[in-house]
């Protein structure tokens, strides 16, 4: 039955009903109406107002549902589909809806995972320049100052020393970003000694200290899923270092039932009010391209909380 005759319906039932009480009952009106004739219909009017009223919200309650579903719904952030409710339209606008749903996450899903195929790509590229192009090339004026040192006189001497300190210095800091576009400790050693490289080389400042909690005996998780931790666990950890001036960082890859739990804790800033930005929105992207959950809450505390859930779908856990 469609929502028109459905409602059309409801209220011809409730007026059929006034009508056989007018005919059937002992309401009788006069002219003039008397006060309890008036009390008397009055009465009735309201009754028949608040059955009208009850059945609608009994007939609409699932548009409703449908209604904060469409205005709270997040596609980096599933939530349980709305319960599928009522009959006719009404049932099939929910399950249309559901549909819909779930065909733009797939679709969102597939233009994520090309994106950040392609961003990692790049950072591999730009990665490899840093390392062969700019790397050699300072690598060589390296060498060619410390040949034109040992023959400065004594007054640019110390001069030169000084500038060789810069330019190692400098190519100190090129191989770090390329380590960090690129992290070759990744595919050679295992998730577990690339997080622990991530702690350890890049700078912090001096009142931070980190703590590490990593088991070994972690279930096995596949290339794209153990990037994806990461990444994740990069960001986390670099919004701490940068912007949270905390004191206490704790780092922990335990196993978990089914699955690997990432957990990056801090005693800073917390995120406060703030706007999501597009860090914390690209670590939802990825979390979803491989099923994981990510949650991010306030300590218990104060500072951030961010727990990674990532499912091994191998059986392996």
């Amino acid at each position: 039955m469609s929502l028109f005759w459905r409602i059309f319906l409801l209220n011809a039932a409730v007026l059929v009903a006034a009508g056989a009480l007018l005919l059937l009952g002992p309401i009788t009106v006069s002219a003039p109406v008397v006060l309890t004739e008036a009390l008397i219909l009055a009465g009735g009017m309201t009754l028949m107002l608040g059955a009208n009223a009850l059945l609608l919200r009994l007939g609409l309650a699932p548009l409703q549902r449908v209604t904060r579903a469409m205005a709270t719904i997040d596609l980096l952030s599933p939530r349980p589909r709305p319960e599928v409710a009522g009959e006719g339209e009404v049932a099939a606008l929910i399950e249309t809806f559901n549909s819909m749903l779930d065909r733009l996450e797939a679709e969102r899903a597939t233009s994520s995972a090309r994106a950040l195929g392609a961003q990692e790509a790049e950072r591999r590229r730009v990665a490899q320049e840093l390392h062969d192009e700019v790397g050699q090339t300072l690598t060589a004026v390296l060498l060619e100052l410390k040949r034109v040192t040992g023959h400065a006189p004594e007054p640019l001497r110390e001069e030169l020393t000084q500038v060789q300190e810069i330019t190692r210095g400098s190519l100190d800091e090129i191989r770090r970003i390329a380590r960090r576009l690129r992290p070759g400790v990744l595919e050679e050693l295992g998730l577990v000694s690339a997080l622990t490289a991530l702690t350890t080389e890049t700078p912090t400042p001096r009142e931070l200290t980190i703590r590490r909690q990593m088991e070994k005996d972690l279930p096995p998780l596949g290339e794209e899923a153990e990037l994806v931790v990461y990444r994740i666990a990069q960001e986390a950890f670099t919004n701490t270092v940068r912007h949270a001036r905390a004191t206490l960082l704790e780092l922990s890859l335990r196993r978990r039932p089914g699955g690997v739990e990432l957990r990056i804790r801090d005693d800073g800033r917390g995120l406060g009010d703030a706007p999501e930005g597009a860090g914390l929105r690209g670590m939802r992207e990825r979390a979803l391209l491989i099923g994981a959950t990510l949650t991010l809450s306030a300590g218990a505390t104060g500072g951030t909380d961010v727990r990674l859930d990532v499912p091994v779908r191998n059986g392996n856990a």
